[in-house]
């Protein structure tokens, strides 16, 4: 683990809502280590992870990085929580597969992700930017759970309280990169 991935955690309850690793944004992953480390699948968060929410304009930067996820033999899937024909149009931009109406936590979409990335949960990690959808989900899982900064500070009024939570469990943690 690196000096600032933070301690192993000293409760399961604790572990759960910690993240393996943190980082800036999606482009600061290094897709390289991740392959090395025996990643294969990479189940991945759209709003505010991807794209900042609401946004249809999916930029050149982000269809590069989702090319260079292939080019490094990743299957990928965007699993989110979101159901509007948005999702389906960034999938399809990106070439990734979809899981939407995740209700992430809950394990059942991350289930019918590993299956259409063909990977077990051993072999893949969660990317978002939420402690309490994604990273809960991905722990719950067994999976590797890689956190990112939120794109944009608007979101939806529960989820601004769930930031407020999360700000307190992350109080001086920094990104990896």
């Amino acid at each position: 683990m690196s000096a600032n991935s933070g301690p192993a955690a000293p409760s399961r309850r604790k572990r759960l809502l910690s993240p393996d690793r943190y980082y800036t944004s999606v482009h600061a992953i290094d897709l390289d280590e991740l392959r090395s480390s025996g990643v294969r699948g990479l189940l991945l968060d759209l709003d505010n992870t991807l794209l900042p929410r609401d946004t249809n304009v999916v930029p050149d930067e982000l269809v590069a990085w989702a090319a260079r996820v292939r080019e490094h033999g990743f299957k990928a899937c965007l699993v989110s929580n979101n159901w509007h024909g948005r999702v389906h149009a960034v999938a399809v931009t990106l070439g990734f597969e979809l899981v939407d109406k995740a209700i992430k936590p809950l394990p059942f979409a991350f289930r019918r992700a590993l299956e259409r990335t063909h990977t077990p949960a051993s072999e893949t990690a969660v990317i978002g930017d939420q402690l309490f959808t994604d990273i809960l989900g991905g722990n719950l899982m067994g999976m590797r759970t890689l956190m990112v900064e939120p794109l944009s500070r608007t979101d939806l009024p529960h989820t601004l309280i769930l930031r407020r939570l999360e700000a307190r469990l992350m109080r001086g943690r920094l990104p990896d990169a």
